[in-house]
């Protein structure tokens, strides 16, 4: 077994290696770039390397530096994670040079599962079913609009080199296949160096299952059950789980037959997963294998019981699988929520900054966090915004889903913004409940996007009511301090008024009661809590029901946070409440005339001029942001008056980028 391993990574991926490690009596050296000078991997490890500036083309995909960093450590491993170099053949090469093992496939697999035409071909071959479409690369958008003319709309247009949502795009016209391959190029070319484009057939109502199998060197292969991973966002898995709701033995054992098939086909060794695109009927067919550990690697341990990093490292150092497949186990229920540095009522943009207060939920049996930053860690503009995997495990689906909304409740990030009030209302909508779930899941439910109106309901009345109950009890211990001369010490009412948006709730404190009772009209609350005035997180029983949710005072003022919903109220006394109505408003900054960054990033390209005229739908500008491109587009006919940044510049969040007048 190795002494030392090296971890080519960073961020949650590269602590949840070295966690397995150390229980392994492993010795771990960490890497990292200027940006990751604190972070929490550097931390963890038992040594730490610096390997360059921030950007990741001049740190963590800089092989030289990897093997550098090994030798002068002694590492006699590299665990890749996920992403970076995990699956470049060129590093396989390197290392086996340095006489350093890799904690992964051999070189063979990663070349031909890592190119998607490449793969097709082998699956194919192998017995594996495979999407209709035109395998050969694609030479400029007219042949990708020739091919999906003959192919039938809708095509997906998809970058050969990569993965993780990177360079895809769904066509349902030709002006749509135009951008799409525009756009999918340029990603591709940006994210993996490699421009090569493909075109198949886009299956309606699809789920994206998956199949986890593991191979050693003695030519044992076994697979883990499947995880189901439709709910996306643009090619960009959300929410996972396992097992899924939709497969059924029958079509579980075919899948796992066939992923076995493709495995033995290119020799292969250590974790990896096999994709696949399966229709309404469970017709399922081959999307592309991963030839690394998976983001949501965690669901598949918390059925099967199975640590997948320490079996990788085992199978490196040539050690036979510990078990065969008639041993593997599917207990119970479990779902990983991606929780990312994104703004969820701004059409998930990006957002940085540091994480001034950073708590995860109480963890225990049934709750795992994977994370790699901690409170005062920065989430930076240079890699991917995904801050944390909350995963929870539960004895039925339902039961896990109940346990996800307990743990999105409890975890609070303040500093950027999240999308934690998305994933609360997908735990909470009908569709998903039942698991009735596609590809196309979030683009059907949520086809304008997602805002605040789109977020669990609350009770007003038993909002207002718990909001009485912090607000009374802050007030009776501001009015209690010490040094008050006798007969002059403040005096609270029982009576309040809670202010809401749109109303007024009238309250009342029942005095002198074992719990705390509020009434709100005719109906009452009887609250029992432990909270502590400067928590953040309030769990509570309201008429014995548990509750959980964020509270944050500013003066009369508390933001309140449940099931994703946040609500602004105020709690004044029944006097100061009338009154309020009559308090004047400030009119916003009309800021109408300007195209502003809607997030941090390079701007790419601003294909206008001033003095130009442009129509809506135009492109205005086009922003990179987190290794995606964002193309902004002109809401309506306007005229440009003056182009403020440059091609080239990093934008800020609100920067204005170009200003513009209406048309005549």
């Amino acid at each position: 077994m190795f002494k030392k391993i090296l971890i080519a990574n960073r961020g949650e991926i590269a602590c949840r290696v070295i966690e397995t490690a150390k229980k392994m009596s492993i010795g771990t050296v960490a890497v990292f770039s200027d940006a990751d000078r604190n972070a929490r991997h550097v931390e963890m490890a038992d040594e730490a390397v610096h390997i360059g500036p921030s950007a990741a083309a001049e740190s963590y995909l800089v092989i030289d530096k990897i093997i550098s960093a090994c030798q002068s450590t002694g590492a006699e491993a590299v665990h890749p994670g996920y992403g970076f170099l995990s699956e470049n053949a060129a590093f396989v090469d390197a290392l086996d040079a340095a006489g350093i093992a890799f904690i992964g496939p051999r070189k063979r697999a990663i070349e031909a599962m890592g190119d998607k035409i490449t793969s097709k071909k082998i699956a194919e071959e192998a017995g594996v079913n495979v999407i209709p479409g035109h395998t050969e690369v694609v030479k400029d958008a007219d042949e990708a609009v020739e091919i999906s003319d003959r192919i039938g709309y809708p095509v997906m247009i998809k970058a050969s080199a990569g993965g993780g949502g990177k360079g895809m795009r769904v066509a349902y016209n030709e002006e749509e296949c135009r951008e799409g391959f525009v756009r999918a190029t340029s990603e591709a070319v940006s994210s993996f160096g490699d421009g090569r484009i493909f075109i198949e057939k886009f299956v309606d109502q699809p789920r994206h299952i998956e199949i986890q199998i593991i191979a050693d060197a003695h030519g044992n292969v076994i697979t883990l059950n499947e995880r189901e991973c439709s709910i996306q966002r643009r090619h960009q898995k959300v929410i996972e789980e396992a097992p899924s709701p939709f497969i059924d033995e029958g079509t579980r054992d075919e899948m796992s037959r066939q992923a076995i098939s493709l495995a033995r086909a290119v020799d292969y060794e250590s974790a990896g997963t096999v994709e696949l695109i399966v229709d309404g009927n469970r017709k399922f067919y081959f999307l592309e294998m991963n030839t690394r550990l998976q983001v949501e690697h965690p669901v598949t341990e918390l059925i099967t019981g199975l640590d997948l990093v320490e079996m990788m490292i085992k199978v490196a150092a040539g050690e036979k699988l510990p078990i065969e497949q008639k041993d593997v186990q599917r207990d119970g229920w479990a779902i990983e929520s991606r929780i990312y540095a994104e703004s969820a009522f701004r059409n998930f943009l990006p957002s940085t900054g540091r994480l001034v207060r950073y708590q995860v939920p109480q963890t225990g049996k049934n709750v795992r966090v994977d994370t790699g930053v901690t409170q005062g860690s920065e989430i930076s503009m240079f890699y991917d915004p995904m801050i944390a995997k909350l995963v929870t495990w539960a004895e039925t689906r339902t039961l896990a889903i109940e346990a996800m909304e307990t743990a999105l409740n409890e975890y609070y990030i303040r500093g950027v913004d999240t999308n934690l009030p998305f994933l609360s209302a997908i735990m909470a909508n009908p569709r998903f409940r039942e698991g009735s779930l596609t590809t196309n899941f979030i683009a059907e439910e949520y086809p304008d996007g997602f805002s605040p109106d789109l977020t669990v309901d609350s009770p007003v009345e038993q909002l207002a009511a718990i909001v009485t109950s912090i607000h009374d009890r802050l007030s009776r211990r501001a009015a209690s301090t010490s040094g008050q001369l006798p007969g002059y010490g403040r005096k609270v009412s029982y009576q309040w008024t809670v202010l809401f948006d749109t109303h007024s709730i009238d309250t009342e404190v029942e005095p002198e009661t074992e719990s705390r009772s509020i009434r709100v009209g005719d109906r009452e609350f009887r609250i029992a809590d432990n909270w502590i005035a400067t928590e953040p997180v309030f769990r509570a029983s309201v008429n014995d029901a548990p509750i959980c949710m964020h509270i944050e005072k500013t003066g009369y003022t508390y933001v309140l946070t449940a099931s994703g919903r946040e609500m602004s109220v105020k709690v004044l006394s029944r006097r100061a409440g009338d009154l309020h109505q009559h308090m004047p408003v400030k009119e916003a900054v009309d800021l109408s005339g300007f195209l502003l960054s809607p997030m941090p990033g390079l701007l790419v390209s601003v294909p206008v001029e001033a003095g130009q005229t442009v129509k809506a739908g135009e492109e205005l500008a086009v922003i990179e942001a987190m290794k995606m491109e964002n193309s902004m587009r002109a809401e309506r006919e306007v005229v440009v008056d003056e182009v403020l940044v440059e091609q080239g510049n990093t934008l800020e969040v609100d920067q204005p980028i170009i200003r513009f007048r209406q048309s005549d």
